[in-house]
C-alpha cells in the first residue's frame, strides 16, 4: 500500500491566536528569515529570539513571518525521536513564554511533487527574467506528490516550491496523538482532486492568462519603466473579467509616475475563451512624489474607479460613448480633492500627446483610458454646466499642458 502524506500548515481558524515576527539575534537585527524554509540544515552561532508581533493565545505550532515553523519543546521531541535525520531544532527564545521554543528546520528536499496529478501548476521561465528559478514552480495548487520518489524521508520541502512542508502519515498521528495545537494537516497523495475534464479546462485559463499578461506587460514596457519590484498584491473576487484585480507601476520621464489597471482587459474566467473582458484599462499620472505606492491616493482613486466600471456595464458602454465624469467616495484621499459632501470627481477619457488611445492584445483591441483627478470647483462646473462645462474642461486642461495629469495640489482651470 502507498504510504501517505501530509502538507502540515497552521491551523488560522483558531480564534485569538498569537502571531510570531521574524527572528532577530542578540543585537536585535533580523537574520535572514528564508534560510530556515530552504529544505537543508544551517549553521547559526548565536541564540535567536523572536518578537511576538500580535499578543493572543500561544500555540504548540506556528508559523513565523515568512511562513517559519515554531514549536514548543515537547513537539520537538516527537519530530527528533521518529525523525532524527530529517530535522534541525534550533532554540528560539520568545518573551514572556518560558523555556526556548524550537525553529523547525526540515533538512530534506525531495523532488516529488506530481505535475499531472496536482490541481495547477506553473513554472518560471526564461522570459519571466528570474534565471536562477528557471525551471522551479511559480505556483502551485491543489498539490498532489508521487511517494515513490519520497524515500525514506518523514520530513520535508519540496524541490522548486520549499514553502511546502510534509510530513508521512505516521508522524501526522502522533502529533494527533500529542493533543499538539496550531496544526493543519492536508493530504497531498491520492487521487486527483479534478477530474480530467477540469484539468483541461485548468490548462486552457493558464495559457490564456500567460499570453494575456505577456501582451500587457509588453504594451506597458512601451510607456516607461515597468517596475517589477512594485507589482499592487492581486485581490482575487469581484467584478473584473478574471476576478483577480492588479495594479502596475511604470516610472515616466520627468519624474512623472504612471499608475495603470491590469485585469479590466483580462478573459472572462467563466467562458475559458479568448477575450478582451471590458476591453479597457485604466491610466492614472502624477508628477507628485507618492512614497509608498502601494498606500498613496493614486492607487486608491483608481482602484475605486476601476471597480465603479467592473461593476456598472452602462457606465463602461457610456465611457466608451466618449468623455464620462464620475465621483467616488474620498474617504482616505487628500482633502483638497474632497468636496464638501466627501466624494471626489474624476473625468475619464482625456486624450494624451504622450500616451496612446488603445492597444493590440491577441485577442482585439484594448482602449487605455486616462482619469484626471478634479478639483471640487472643476466638478461643480461640470455638474452646472454638463457637456459644454466639460469640454471647456478638457481646452483649458490642454491649453495648459495638463492633459491627463492629475495633482493633488494645483490651481482650479476655473
Amino acid at each position: 500500500m502507498a504510504s501517505r502524506y501530509y502538507r502540515l500548515t497552521e491551523d488560522l481558524d483558531i480564534p485569538g491566536r498569537w502571531q510570531l515576527g521574524a527572528p532577530v539575534d542578540p543585537l536585535g537585527q533580523t537574520v535572514n528569515p528564508w534560510q530556515f524554509t530552504k529544505g537543508n540544515s544551517i549553521q547559526l552561532d548565536a541564540v535567536l529570539k523572536m518578537p511576538v508581533s500580535m499578543g493572543g493565545k500561544p500555540l504548540d505550532f506556528t508559523l513565523a513571518e515568512l511562513d517559519i515553523p515554531v514549536i514548543k519543546p515537547h513537539v520537538a521531541a516527537i519530530l527528533s525521536e521518529l525523525a532524527p535525520g530529517d530535522v534541525q531544532l534550533i532554540p528560539v527564545e520568545i518573551d514572556s513564554q518560558a523555556g526556548a521554543h524550537r525553529i523547525l528546520v526540515a533538512t530534506r528536499l525531495v523532488r516529488c511533487i506530481d505535475d499531472s496529478a496536482s490541481e495547477e501548476v506553473r513554472h518560471w521561465k526564461p522570459e519571466d527574467g528570474r534565471p536562477e528559478k528557471v525551471g522551479k514552480y511559480r505556483a502551485v495548487s491543489g498539490m498532489r506528490i508521487d511517494p515513490a520518489k519520497v524515500g525514506d524521508a518523514k520530513v520535508f520541502r519540496t524541490w522548486g516550491w520549499t514553502i511546502a512542508l510534509i510530513v508521512s502519515e505516521d508522524i501526522k498521528e502522533a502529533l494527533e496523538r500529542a493533543g499538539v495545537t496550531g496544526m493543519k494537516f492536508q493530504e497531498v497523495t491520492g487521487p486527483s482532486v479534478i477530474s480530467p475534464e477540469e484539468r483541461e479546462r485548468n490548462r486552457r485559463l493558464i495559457e490564456l492568462r500567460e499570453q494575456t499578461n505577456a501582451a500587457r506587460q509588453a504594451f506597458w514596457s512601451t510607456l516607461g519603466k515597468l517596475d517589477d519590484e512594485v507589482i499592487i498584491p492581486i485581490v482575487v473576487g469581484g467584478n473584473w473579467p478574471a476576478r483577480r484585480q492588479v495594479w502596475r507601476v511604470i516610472h515616466r520621464p520627468e519624474g512623472r509616475t504612471l499608475l495603470v489597471t491590469d485585469g479590466l482587459s483580462d478573459f472572462f474566467v467563466d467562458r475559458a475563451e479568448p477575450s478582451v473582458g471590458f476591453g479597457l484599462e485604466l491610466a492614472l499620472e502624477t508628477d507628485e512624489p507618492l512614497g509608498d505606492v502601494k498606500k498613496s491616493w493614486p492607487l486608491l482613486l483608481l482602484e475605486r474607479v476601476g471597480n465603479e466600471l467592473a461593476e456598472h456595464a452602462s457606465v463602461r458602454e457610456k465611457l466608451k460613448a466618449g468623455f464620462l465624469s464620475m465621483e467616488v467616495a474620498g474617504q482616505g484621499m487628500p482633502e483638497p480633492l474632497r468636496t464638501k459632501e466627501g466624494r471626489v470627481g474624476v473625468l475619464l477619457g482625456i486624450a494624451s500627446s504622450t500616451l496612446p488611445g488603445r492597444f493590440s492584445m491577441p485577442a482585439g483591441e484594448v482602449w487605455l483610458v486616462t482619469v484626471k483627478v478634479l478639483m471640487p470647483v472643476e466638478l461643480a462646473c461640470l455638474l452646472e454646466h454638463g457637456k459644454r462645462g466639460r469640454d471647456e474642461l478638457v481646452r483649458r486642461f490642454t491649453q495648459e499642458g495638463q492633459e491627463h495629469l492629475s495633482r493633488t495640489w494645483r490651481q482650479p482651470v476655473v
